[in-house]
């Protein structure tokens, strides 16, 4: 028999531990498995191991809700982060739920009995078996897990030196006294440069363009002060609620008044370097505050590796590599022992299962998203990505509640079956308002998103809340229907009225 389950969440990171606690909470009764294609849980802080890996979003936020952070660091290390969504997992009794090394490869709904019927192949032992159920929920990020994007580098095989992806951190590389450059200007970059610095000769960080950075401390002294004086739950919710709303006004302020924010951003740059640095070629962007991710760097670190001179900048393009380095479009040369491809991600939705109703495969950029989780035209699925303008997990968790919320509801009124419908008027934006490179790259892949709600999101997790989990479930986004069996075992869909 084809095992059966009620909720099939796919993914055993951050968000997929969190969809599984939201069901224990907010749906009791339902039935769910949790498929993990790695060998470990974790995801994005499993996989990463590269030296310093860390969040840049705040744990009072990037942390669940219904779980505090009580450790001392607001900006915390990646094996901090595992920890906590290991200790989660084991406190909420999701470890007996979770299924490692067992990949989605395709999931088919057939509208005659209402279910999917998922595909998997077990990494452990080759095993290619079946599993049904109501509902699928894809927790797998937007991001390839096997390998990053790496550009084409010209002349890479002269050069006689290692070159390595963050993504996929050896174990064996040891950069004492060594000369490292580091290409790219993202978060990941300017996560190793500081700690690479710590043991390396020179370390440089190579960009075509900078990108806005912000120091803020590794320890929030507001969050220090109330957890001396209140319950950790209670000082925990204090501080998630002051840090929503600083993130918020920082992007709205970004939105409204670009050129203000670009000068805060880059004054306080300029605080943190030496009186004359080249602020304005390497710490300036061309584009908006609100166009990219800001990055955050915690305590400046990144610019105290510069100011003791054991890193530095340089903005230029690559010619091409040599045995000893590489040439530059201005002519200059950098040695190198060690290159790190800091090159940003490969985007690749839902894990890259092939999805399909009965038997027809759907073409995810045809479709259209609802409230920014579900797709038009794709019964019983969604899928949870996170804000790009804030905490990952904060709008992974609203999803995570729409969808006990969905789930309760279609079993208190007998529905088997809900579709996002397609919105009436024609026009479409992007699902994902970023001009990353990594964004760029995918963009004819990904679903569009409408102009107006419930089609639409906009970056703003208050009216989120309101919408995803205050609005009504059955509004003109979505069509209901229940399935009446009839004596010779096949169904009839009934549309809600």
């Amino acid at each position: 028999m084809v095992e059966h389950v009620d909720v099939l969440v796919v993914g055993a990171g951050l968000s997929g531990v969190g969809a599984a606690c939201r069901l224990t909470i907010g749906s009791p009764g339902t039935t769910f498995t949790v498929l993990e294609s790695r060998a470990a849980i974790g995801g994005t802080w499993d996989l990463f191991r590269y030296p310093g890996v860390r969040s840049d979003s705040d744990m009072h936020t990037l942390g669940y809700p219904f779980r505090p952070w009580t450790e001392g660091k607001s900006l915390a290390d990646g094996p901090s982060i595992r920890a906590y969504i290991e200790d989660t997992a084991k406190h909420f009794g999701i470890t007996d739920h979770i299924r490692l090394e067992h990949r989605v490869v395709s999931a088919d709904w057939s509208s005659e009995d209402a279910r999917w019927t998922v595909q998997v192949e077990r990494a452990d032992t080759g095993e290619i078996l079946d599993l049904t159920c109501g509902f699928l929920f894809s927790c797998t990020g937007y991001y390839r897990y096997d390998h990053g994007h790496t550009p084409e580098l010209p002349g890479i095989e002269d050069f006689r030196g290692r070159v390595v992806h963050p993504q996929l951190w050896p174990d064996d590389v040891d950069v004492t006294g060594q000369h490292v450059v580091v290409i790219g200007s993202g978060a990941t970059a300017m996560t190793l440069v500081p700690a690479l610095a710590e043991s390396a000769a020179e370390v440089v960080m190579l960009q075509r363009s900078p990108t806005y950075v912000i120091s803020l401390p590794e320890r929030d002294a507001v969050a220090d002060l109330l957890r001396a004086v209140l319950p950790a739950g209670a000082a925990y919710r204090a501080v998630r609620r002051k840090n929503i709303a600083t993130a918020s006004l920082s992007f709205r302020l970004s939105q409204r008044w670009p050129g203000v924010m670009r000068s805060v951003f880059v004054r306080g740059v300029r605080r943190q370097l030496p009186e004359g640095y080249d602020v304005a070629t390497h710490f300036t962007p061309t584009y908006g505050p609100c166009d990219q991710r800001l990055c955050v760097v915690p305590d400046g670190d990144l610019f105290a590796a510069i100011r003791a001179g054991r890193a530095s900048v340089v903005t230029d393009r690559i010619e091409r590599f040599t045995p000893e380095g590489i040439h530059l479009a201005s002519g200059a040369d950098l040695a190198a022992d060690l290159v790190v491809t800091a090159t940003g991600l490969e985007l690749l939705l839902m894990g890259g299962t092939v999805l399909s109703v009965d038997g027809a495969v759907v073409d995810a950029s045809k479709t259209v998203a609802y409230k920014g989780m579900m797709l038009s035209g794709l019964p019983n699925f969604a899928f949870a990505i996170g804000y790009t303008n804030a905490s990952w997990t904060l709008k992974c968790d609203l999803v995570s509640r729409y969808v006990c919320r969905l789930v309760n509801h279609m079993r208190t009124e007998g529905y088997d079956t809900v579709t996002p419908l397609a919105p009436p008027d024609p026009e479409r934006l992007p699902l994902i308002g970023l001009a990353a490179g990594y964004i760029r790259r995918a963009q004819d892949a990904l679903p569009s998103q409408g102009t107006r709600a419930p089609w639409r999101l906009l970056q703003n997790y208050r009216q989120d809340v309101r919408l995803i989990t205050k609005a009504p479930l059955d509004d003109e986004g979505v069509r209901f229907r229940r399935h009446i069996r009839a004596a010779s075992g096949s169904t009839t869909p009934v549309a809600a009225s």
